[in-house]
């Protein structure tokens, strides 16, 4: 009988980079039931209907698929009572809760961490960032303590963490006490392609929220008087756009495809803000272009100076101002920017944890074997 494995998620109801990780596991464990908090099938692609979902009761809550924020101190019963006895191996792909289902001592549970819960361990950043309202604001700091408690406690169950980055393997190391190896995110190198011909513009492709940065951006290309298109939307896209000149243009959301050709022949592109990880920046090498980027989070790991790009130190429109002086007198080769990207590919995530997780499982049966 082969090993039997199951794949735990937090939550289903918005799209983004956790589930573009999830997919992927979905292909290299495809007979694997997600374990899950919640689903809301008109927020996320059509084909994860077909998938083997198994909910919690938070399923059943009325507003908590929109609005999920006031239900969190619910999130730890939710993974709790999934029954997981039966399974040799557990993947949970972890931004907040799910690392904490419980097994026997027997299943080997990997933790894949996109990051400990931010609205536990950096609740002053997450607030902003996320822009909540009024009444989960008032009651998110009531439960916090006991959340934390709860969190520290449930990752000592996970038999081995992975993370997706420097910055991450830090913070599970200072919130929770573990060890983590780094294996990066699977990035959909294949989708992009260089181009023969750029054009003279600058490139930003971001949400636009406050702690992406693109206020930096925005100041310094006002000064640099060079053309910048700034792709995407967000809460302060009105703030934004009143303080840019004219060299500036907000394009919004656009197609894909669109999204593509703009990376493939933008002159380089821009991340002012400090990410756990960051995909756009691989995106852009992908299509062979290099980035200007802050010197801080993922991109100190995507992101070679001086040969896929430029880095600027300080969060300021000066230090990105000089960056992009300095960058115009860089020779670039797109060609090797584009092999240094496709070492973030899905294929290359696929062999790394595949050969990780298969280590760390032989590891340990031989161990309970040997009881």
């Amino acid at each position: 009988m082969g090993m039997k494995v199951a794949l735990v998620h937090s939550w289903l109801n918005q799209y983004g980079g956790a589930e573009r990780v999830l997919e992927v596991l979905h292909q290299m464990y495809p007979d694997a039931p997600i374990y899950t908090s919640m689903f809301w099938p008109k927020a996320m692609p059509e084909s994860y209907r077909k998938w083997d979902l198994r909910l919690s009761f938070m399923q059943r809550l009325p507003l908590v698929k929109a609005r999920h924020q006031p239900f969190l101190a619910l999130y730890p019963l939710a993974f709790q009572q999934f029954d997981m006895r039966d399974y040799d191996l557990i993947i949970s792909n972890s931004s907040a809760f799910c690392h904490g289902v419980r097994s026997r001592p027997q299943t080997c549970h990997i933790c894949y961490c996109l990051t400990p819960a931010r609205f536990l361990w950096n609740y002053g950043e997450y607030v902003r960032r996320e822009n909540i309202p009024g009444v989960a604001r008032a009651l998110l700091p009531l439960v916090l303590g006991p959340l934390r408690a709860w969190d520290r406690r449930a990752a000592q169950r996970v038999t081995h963490f992975v993370a997706i980055s420097q910055a991450i393997a830090d913070r599970i190391s200072r919130f929770y006490g573990r060890q983590s190896t780094i294996i990066y995110p699977p990035v959909g190198t294949s989708l992009y392609q260089p181009l023969a011909r750029q054009d003279n513009y600058f490139l930003i492709v971001s949400r636009l929220i406050p702690y992406k940065r693109i206020d930096l951006a925005v100041e310094a290309f006002n000064r640099l008087r060079l053309p910048l298109k700034i792709v995407g939307d967000g809460r302060d896209r009105a703030a934004l756009q009143a303080m840019a000149k004219d060299n500036i243009e907000f394009l919004g959301r656009i197609p894909d495809s669109a999204v593509k050709e703009m990376y493939a022949r933008c002159r380089g592109f821009v991340f002012p803000g400090e990410e756990d990880f960051g995909l756009t920046p691989l995106e852009a090498q992908a299509s062979g272009r290099p980035v200007i980027a802050y010197a801080g989070g993922g991109a100190l790991e995507t992101v070679v100076d001086g040969q896929t790009g430029a880095f600027f130190d300080q969060p300021s429109a000066e230090a990105l101002i000089e960056a992009v002086r300095r960058f115009d007198g860089m020779p670039f080769d797109a060609a090797a920017i584009r092999r240094h990207a496709e070492s973030f590919s899905i294929p290359a995530f696929q062999e790394n944890l595949s050969s990780y997780v298969d280590a760390r499982y032989a590891e340990h049966r031989r161990a309970f074997v040997g009881r």
